[in-house]
């Protein structure tokens, strides 16, 4: 069997493997059974000759040939969407971009960019997907997005060690802060000194990102009284009294009311940057007017907070 006769088939279940970096994920994102997916990809594994799947504890990695395979097939895939748009009547690809983005991105700085872009350029459709930085940057080197914010903390590294590395823009850099209720005494300061965040209640995240909500520098075990994978949660929370938690400076902006978000002032210096990344290609012309749209958006964004 040669590698033309490869089933269009197999290789959306590639393209699907390789973004979600599990066979389980992509079984489920498919609505097929990790076996079915198993048969697709060792059908196109005869068919290329050569593994493309380096099987792993934690998931799955793109061999040399695996990495080629997924860029050659979004490339032909990409180009079946957009016949069957044409053929429904529905806007050309070269008007449509995909676009990918963590989710503290959707309180502000999407919505910002998606106001003015709608407004200077209407003929653009965004579709865009929320997601975490490791599922985003998978799904840019699978082709299945075009555009992605990413967050970074320190050592602020590459997003990944794939070659060629991904194009990445730093949009904002800012300081984690904390939110606290405004009831708290805390909320009275102009700041909080790192030895204020001893002994409290923290609204943590839930799953991989437990962490994710208690000051990375605190020098004692957290005590979390709350998990919540939402953001917006998390403040109601905070605004009801019921912990305080970590925040980027890009969410200031945003939050409801009965809520104080302050700097912290004590210990290591914790930033956090927002990444526009692609991969490392021209852009289309619609691709790059919505970069613009979102460095413009950063930018206004960072003034008013």
């Amino acid at each position: 069997m040669a590698f033309s006769d490869a089933s269009l088939t197999a290789l959306r279940v590639f393209r699907e493997v390789a973004e979600r970096g599990t066979l389980t994920a992509a079984a489920t994102a498919l609505g097929y059974t990790q076996s079915a997916v198993s048969r697709q990809i060792a059908a196109l594994e005869r068919a290329a000759g050569t593994t493309l799947l380096e099987r792993r504890h934690d998931g799955v990695r793109l061999t040399s040939a695996g990495r080629i395979v997924v860029r050659r097939a979004a490339v032909v895939l990409d180009q079946l969407d957009a016949t069957a748009r044409e053929l429904a009547g529905l806007p050309g690809e070269q008007a449509t971009v995909r676009l990918g983005w963590f989710p503290t991105a959707g309180a502000d700085l999407l919505p910002r960019a998606l106001t003015a872009l709608r407004r200077t350029h209407p003929a653009i459709t965004v579709v865009s997907r929320e997601g975490g930085t490791p599922a985003l940057v998978r799904a840019l080197r699978a082709g299945t997005v075009d555009l992605a914010l990413l967050a970074s903390a320190p050592p602020f590294r590459p997003p990944d060690t794939e070659t060629p590395a991904l194009t990445v823009h730093t949009l904002t850099e800012r300081s984690l802060r904390v939110a606290v209720p405004e009831s708290d005494p805390l909320a009275r300061r102009e700041y909080i000194d790192v030895v204020d965040l001893r002994g409290r209640r923290w609204i943590a995240g839930s799953g991989d990102d437990r962490l994710l909500g208690v000051w990375p520098g605190l020098d004692e075990r957290p005590e979390i009284a709350h998990t919540a994978r939402d953001w917006l949660a998390k403040l109601q929370l905070v605004a009801a009294g019921c912990g305080i938690t970590t925040v980027p400076g890009a969410l200031g902006p945003v939050v409801p009311p009965g809520v104080r978000v302050l700097p912290v002032r004590g210990g290591p210096g914790e930033q956090r940057r927002i990444l526009l990344a692609h991969l490392p290609r021209p852009l289309t012309d619609a691709a790059s007017r919505v970069a613009a749209a979102l460095r413009e958006a950063a930018l206004e964004s960072e003034v008013q907070s």
